[in-house]
């Protein structure tokens, strides 16, 4: 999968590692096939997400333009989801993973790519 190393930070906490769906190929790909994810993934500029061909549960945030948290679900194996019209970024992570790092809707959470820079949302 081709996508670049971060961190997913709130509130000067770091809530995980993640990648982020930088190319076309690993935005299709995303998660599926895999049977433990550690960490999140995000995928800038994106509403909506699936999960066919996902093999585990998962957490998905989906953040506004500010990087607002403005709505979380948990999405089963061979699920479509609803398209999140203000949503700007979806942020994915193995299933109780949200709640174990404290994530919820009205969190501002930072993108920041590993030269510590913000990535764009």
């Amino acid at each position: 999968m081709t996508a670049h190393l971060a961190w997913l930070v709130t509130d000067g906490r770091v809530l995980a590692s993640a990648n982020i769906a930088t190319e076309r190929a690993s935005r299709r790909k995303g998660l599926s096939g895999q049977t433990h994810i550690e960490g999140a993934f995000v995928i800038p500029n994106c509403r909506w997400v699936h999960t066919f061909g996902m093999r585990v549960p998962i957490d998905i945030a989906y953040l506004d333009a500010d990087g607002n948290v403005i709505k979380t679900v948990q999405m089963s194996k061979t699920r479509l989801g609803a398209p999140v019209w203000n949503a700007r970024t979806v942020v994915e992570a193995q299933k109780g993973a949200f709640a174990r790092w404290g994530l919820q809707v009205g969190n501002k959470i930072e993108v920041r790519d590993n030269t510590n820079e913000v990535a764009p949302q």
